[in-house]
């Protein structure tokens, strides 16, 4: 029986999130997707910390409980300082063993930014530092460069990063293990980069809200406890960590170069030959994952390195059914068709990737069923992401059902 985990989402603390991200709403969007393991996020803000230590119980080392679910300890924090004359900003999710350590963090933190005004803190304070700082309360602690292709607040980003995991860390590289690819990249991206086949990819899905959960996710072949998610991580242990769960990452609003004021979009080599230059208002263009990917890569695409963890390509099971209904993803009929669909079937990711087909087909409309089976073997055609602008998933190239596939 796999162990499903979602290391990095947010509280209702930090900006932009939905005042549902409290932890018996996470605990029934798990129950929902169909996941175990959900990471806290947050735990530096000291009103989330307190809700925390209120609803969750320890029930093994690092593991925490509520109802059905587990939690493990997560941070975010946003990382800005300048490095060789140019303003860096990095955003770097830490793993915590326990809520003591937590807090530890949390008070040496604290000295480099406010941490009650956001869930995800600004800190002045270089990233290589900050590794030091959070291994030096606790060796145990993981450290893992968030999204890390993005253009803005990430390892990679063209506006503010760098061009290696050794150039931003230094000296503290050797205790970086692990990388998380985002929403607008996947584990292919990154196998062209050989300089990373050291690093253990993993995929969470950053969620502001409580039905974003798992749109990316890790996928472990049993329950595993702290020690354990930070032994694999370190070692890249290929017998428990299965593979990850991933979006299209041309799906993820940064896949391709463009200008949102514009409405822009260009491929790579479109934006080369535009000299990264809005057509339209002659500004510059966000340059987008898959034009970074390109310049820092020395392989081929479909090169896949011998030690890698495989990885599966999912839509959300509302965006398919959606599609298929030719409804808005929150219609009522959509809600009542997902809802009765992922509590028959014991979880969306399970509706998604492990129900024969044919067993879904008499209790799911058939349309439905032909869009999970389409997914499942990516045909699909997609609209790229470009500068903040989520790409768009088409799986029907014909006309669109009619509102009659709700019915059962």
């Amino acid at each position: 029986m796999s162990f499903i985990a979602d290391f990095h989402i947010h509280s209702k603390y930090s900006r932009a999130t939905s005042r549902d991200m409290e932890i018996p709403n996470l605990d029934k969007a798990a129950q929902i997707k169909g996941i175990d393991l959900v990471g806290t996020g947050d735990f530096t803000h000291p009103f989330w910390r307190a809700h925390l230590k209120k609803f969750l119980s320890p029930v093994e080392e690092g593991i925490y409980r509520y109802k059905r679910t587990f939690f493990i300890l997560t941070s975010e924090v946003s990382s800005i300082f300048y490095r060789n004359g140019k303003l860096r900003k990095i955003h770097i999710v830490i793993f915590a063993p326990d809520f003591e350590v937590a807090e530890k963090v949390s008070e040496k933190l604290g000295k480099f930014g406010d941490l009650y005004s956001d869930g995800r803190p600004t800190l002045k304070l270089d990233a290589r530092d900050l590794v030091r700082i959070v291994l030096d309360v606790s060796d145990r602690c993981l450290i893992v460069p968030a999204h890390v292709w993005t253009p803005w607040f990430s390892l990679f980003g063209a506006n503010s990063g760098f061009d290696s995991v050794e150039e931003c860390f230094e000296d503290m590289t050797d205790y970086i293990y692990a990388l998380e690819t985002g929403l607008s990249s996947d584990p292919a991206m990154n196998w062209q980069i050989s300089s990373l086949d050291r690093f253990t990819l993993i995929s969470n899905s950053d969620a502001h809200s409580p039905h974003n959960l798992a749109r990316e996710a890790n996928v472990f072949s049993r329950k595993v406890n702290y020690s354990e998610i930070r032994e694999i991580l370190m070692n890249k242990d290929r017998s428990l960590f299965l593979y990850t769960l991933e979006f299209f990452p041309q799906e993820g609003k940064y896949h391709w170069d463009g200008h949102r004021k514009c409405g822009v979009s260009l491929s790579p080599d479109e934006a080369i030959k535009n000299k990264n230059i809005c057509p339209k208002c002659k500004d510059k263009l966000t340059i987008g994952v898959m034009h970074r990917v390109r310049d820092l890569a020395d392989r081929e695409e479909n090169f896949i390195p011998p030690s890698a963890i495989p990885f599966k390509r999912v839509v959300p099971l509302r965006e398919i059914i959606a599609e298929a209904l030719n409804e808005g993803v929150d219609s009522k009929s959509v809600v009542e068709t997902y809802m009765r669909v992922v509590n028959h079937y014991k979880g969306e990711i399970n509706v998604l990737l492990n129900i024969p087909i044919q067993d879904l087909s008499g209790f799911i409309p058939q349309r439905v069923v032909e869009g999970i089976e389409r997914v499942r073997e990516g045909k699909v055609k997609i609209r790229c992401g470009y500068d903040g602008v989520y790409g768009k998933v088409s799986i029907f190239d014909e006309e669109k059902g009619d509102k009659q596939l709700s019915l059962f």
